[in-house]
C-alpha cells in the first residue's frame, strides 16, 4: 500500500512510522531537514519537494499547522491538487475552523478528489504507537477511502458526520479544553513552587486525586525537569484559542475561560517562548509570581 506524509513533526513523523511499520511505503516531505533525514532513516521515502511526494499518490496525509499551510499544499506552492492521482483520497489533520475546512473540501472534490476532515489527537507518543484518537467526518467515498489508513494509525475513530466541517468543529472543543487544561495546570504547578512545596511531590499527589488532568499528567513532568522541548508549542495554542475567540465573537458565544488562556498563551509568545513547549506557558506564571522553576536560568 502506498501513502505520502506531508508534514513530518512529531505528529506527522509517528504518523508515517506507524504506516511504515505496518508495510506501507511511504513517501513524505517536511520544509525541517532533519525531520526528513530522521524519515528516510526509518525507511521511508524522502522527497526534495510536496509535489515529487504526491505525484501519482492515491493517498496524501497532510499534517500541517492550519488551513493556511492546506490551501498552500493543495492549490498553491505545493501543487498536491494538480499532481495526485484522481479520484485520490486527501486527508487533512490540521486544526482549523469548521468553515475553511468546509470551504477546502469544495475545492478539493471539485478538483475530482475526495477530502476527509480527520483532526488527531492524543500526542506524539500515542501518533508513534497508531493509537491517535481521529475525529473524522466527510463522504462515505471518503470513508471507504480512509478506511485502511485510519486502521492502521488510530485507536478510536469518531465518525462525526458526512460533511468536513463537522470534525473541525469537534476538535475546536477539545483544543479549547486542552488549552485551558495546560494553562490552569501551569497556574496551579507555579502556585505549588510558590507555597514552597515540592514539585515532584504535588506532581504525585495530583495525578492520583480529583484535580488531575491528562494535560496535567503529561505536561507537567516538562516543567518539573525544566525542559521545554517542543511537542506541542506555544503558538499551536496561540493559534487555536485565537480561532475559538474568533468563532465565539461570530456566535456571539461567551468563552471568558478560554479568552483568559489566550492571553496566557499571547504573553508566552510575546515574550519569545512561542517556539518553546505549551507548557512554557508556566514561566509567564512564574514571571509574575517571582517565582523561579526548575531549570531557570539565575
Amino acid at each position: 500500500m502506498f501513502a505520502s506524509v506531508i508534514g513530518l513533526g512529531s505528529m506527522g513523523r509517528g504518523i508515517a512510522k506507524t504506516l511504515l511499520n505496518a508495510g506501507w511505503t511511504i513517501r513524505g516531505f517536511d520544509l525541517n531537514a532533519k525531520a526528513l533525514a530522521d524519515f528516510q532513516a526509518c525507511g521511508g521515502i524522502s522527497c526534495p519537494n510536496v509535489a515529487s511526494a504526491v505525484e501519482g499518490q492515491s493517498v496524501v496525509i497532510s499534517v500541517v499547522v492550519n488551513a493556511d499551510q492546506t490551501e498552500d499544499l493543495l492549490f498553491g506552492s505545493g501543487f498536491v491538487a494538480s499532481s495526485m492521482a484522481r479520484g485520490g483520497l486527501f486527508i487533512s489533520c490540521a486544526t482549523m475552523a469548521p468553515a475553511r475546512a468546509e470551504a477546502l473540501a469544495a475545492k478539493v472534490e471539485a478538483a475530482g478528489l475526495l477530502y476527509l476532515d480527520a483532526p488527531i489527537s492524543g500526542g506524539a507518543a500515542r501518533a508513534a504507537a497508531g493509537e491517535l484518537t481521529i475525529m473524522a467526518s466527510g463522504t462515505p467515498e471518503a470513508f471507504d477511502a480512509a478506511a485502511p489508513v485510519l486502521e492502521a494509525i488510530a485507536a478510536k475513530v469518531f465518525r462525526l458526520g458526512d460533511a468536513a466541517g463537522r470534525a473541525a468543529a469537534m476538535k475546536m472543543v477539545n483544543q479549547l479544553l486542552a488549552g485551558v487544561h495546560i494553562a490552569a495546570a501551569s497556574e496551579a504547578m507555579v502556585l505549588a513552587a510558590r507555597l514552597g512545596l515540592d514539585l515532584q511531590a504535588v506532581y504525585d499527589v495530583i495525578t492520583s486525586s480529583a484535580g488531575n488532568s491528562w494535560m496535567f499528567e503529561n505536561r507537567m513532568p516538562h516543567v518539573i525537569d525544566g525542559d521545554y522541548s517542543p511537542l506541542s508549542s506555544v503558538e499551536i495554542f496561540v493559534k487555536d484559542l485565537g480561532i475559538i475567540n474568533d468563532m465565539s465573537r461570530a456566535l456571539r458565544f461567551p468563552s471568558p475561560i478560554a479568552a483568559a488562556a489566550l492571553q496566557m498563551y499571547l504573553a508566552a509568545s510575546g515574550t519569545g517562548l512561542g517556539g518553546e513547549d505549551d507548557s512554557a506557558v508556566a514561566k509567564v506564571y512564574a514571571g509574575l509570581a517571582g517565582v523561579a522553576l526548575p531549570g531557570a536560568k539565575a
